[in-house]
């Protein structure tokens, strides 16, 4: 049977991925699964090679990472919320100051039409920005690039910065093997993972493929149901699809693109890592949370990947997720006002 050209792309991916995962194991570089293909498609889409995303495949695999938070939700973590209210209440001020400096650095120093400034410096997800900074006249594909930049450079530096700034270590064990874990608890996390993805993009969540697992695993932690995160295959199989996804964004790439689009996005993220500094910084000094917890917490980074990182180091999920969806709900609920305020002033 001859395949379509779509499941040869695809297959092409998935070995070179698979390549890039075992060179990184050998090599006994940090986090393989998650560099390892990274690298490995980020240098197949710059070079041209017609690889190709998994498509709903890698949307699953976000879903573990949202049952993994998910069991991090226990009564404990509702006790820490009041801890938390001085570090969450300065994410507000984060995105604000994000905002100031980030829309006029792509507007009037690198050239983008207004809404394409506004939502390449606003730190929401990748896919919300792109989609609601098409419908409010920017450029797509800028957009993507950008936000893929941001998050590919922040992933790939976190790590180094997290080791030779705090001594952290990657090597927290991210869950217990599948042979450890109670069946019935596997299962229940299966269907949280699909009632929760499914769920959320009926009724119209954002980042359903996150927040939906989230919420549904929350309340079966909260319950008793469930006392474990993922078994570590299915996190590690998560980090392997996000990887890909960050190195398939950059297929395409022209050298205009590159040498205007892909090095404004770089430009930006030494603005953002300034302000993210800062805020790590004051939280510490303040006593409102640990070092590594806050780096993450204020990292400009997306959900998934900034949910890994905090796994692998043994972080405080609780503390480190509540800051990443307070900064995507703020930012997700003020895009459509923004939307709507650019619509009219074009119109006018």
């Amino acid at each position: 049977m001859r395949l379509s050209q779509p499941t040869r792309r695809r297959a092409l991916t998935l070995i070179l991925a698979a390549a890039g995962t075992l060179l990184f194991w050998w090599l006994n570089l940090p986090l393989p699964f998650l560099f390892g293909p990274m690298a490995a498609c980020l240098i197949a889409a710059l070079s041209n090679v017609p690889i190709k995303g998994f498509g709903q495949v890698s949307v699953a695999a976000r879903t573990i990472l949202g049952v993994a938070v998910g069991a991090s939700i226990t009564p404990d973590l509702f006790h820490q919320l009041p801890q938390m209210a001085m570090s969450v209440a300065l994410v507000p001020v984060f995105i604000a100051l994000i905002g100031i400096i980030g829309v006029p650095f792509f507007r009037h120093v690198w050239g983008f039409d207004a809404p394409t400034a506004y939502y390449a410096a606003m730190p929401g997800g990748l896919q919300d920005m792109v989609i609601f900074g098409t419908e409010a006249g920017g450029d797509p594909r800028a957009l993507s690039l950008i936000h893929a930049t941001r998050v590919l450079i922040i992933v790939t530096l976190a790590p180094a910065f997290l080791t030779l700034a705090y001594g952290a270590g990657l090597t927290n064990p991210i869950g217990a093997p599948v042979t450890e874990l109670p069946v019935g608890e596997m299962a229940l996390m299966a269907a949280a993972a699909l009632i929760g993805w499914k769920g959320g993009e009926r009724i119209g969540l954002f980042g359903a493929s996150i927040l939906g697992p989230m919420i549904v695993t929350a309340v079966l932690s909260l319950s008793g149901l469930i006392h474990s995160r993922p078994p570590a295959e299915a996190i590690l199989a998560a980090q392997f699809f996000i990887g890909c996804g960050i190195g398939v964004h950059f297929l395409g790439v022209t050298w205009g693109e590159l040498t205007r689009v892909v090095l404004a996005g770089i430009a930006y993220v030494l603005v953002l890592a300034v302000l993210a500094a800062g805020f790590t910084g004051l939280v510490t000094w303040a006593g409102l949370g640990d070092p590594v917890e806050a780096f993450l917490a204020f990292a400009p980074g997306g959900q998934a990947e900034m949910t890994v990182l905090a796994i692998v180091t043994g972080a405080d999920l609780g503390f480190v997720i509540t800051h990443h969806l307070t900064r995507i709900v703020l930012v997700i609920v003020g895009a459509p006002l923004v939307a709507g305020l650019m619509a009219r002033r074009r119109k006018g």
